[in-house]
């Protein structure tokens, strides 16, 4: 089973996420209102993968990126965001994700890139 940890200042939007794996072999061992509490989470819970919102208050999604792969530059992670991949690269760090998804998503998009990203390491 798939250890996700999800990271996004709307309850909803987490919902949605969480919903999305329903039926498949995710369980969902974390969620984090803001970047800081979504690094110590990451770091508490070692998940397999992260799906980071960028836009919240107190620590955006970038800097939790940038801190997570600085802990464990191994760690795979989703940004969802409304903004843009090129809009998110031309204001990030130098560290990047390991993809980029836009809101509205859906399903079968998310399930296809955790399948992607975590499929990198085989």
């Amino acid at each position: 089973m798939l250890k996700a940890l999800i990271v996004d200042d709307s309850k909803f939007m987490r919902s949605i996420i969480k919903d999305a794996f329903k039926n498949e072999d995710i369980k969902v061992v974390a969620e984090a209102d803001n970047g800081h509490d979504g690094v110590e989470a990451f770091k508490e819970y070692k998940p397999d993968f992260v799906t980071m919102d960028i836009t919240m208050g107190g620590k955006d999604g970038m800097k939790a990126v940038d801190e997570i792969l600085t802990f464990d530059s191994s760690a795979k992670i989703i940004v969802i965001s409304a903004l843009s991949e090129h809009t998110i690269r031309l204001n990030a760090p130098e560290k990047y994700a390991s993809a980029y998804l836009m809101k509205p998503f859906k399903k079968e998009q998310l399930l296809d890139t955790i399948r992607k990203i975590l499929s990198q390491d085989n």
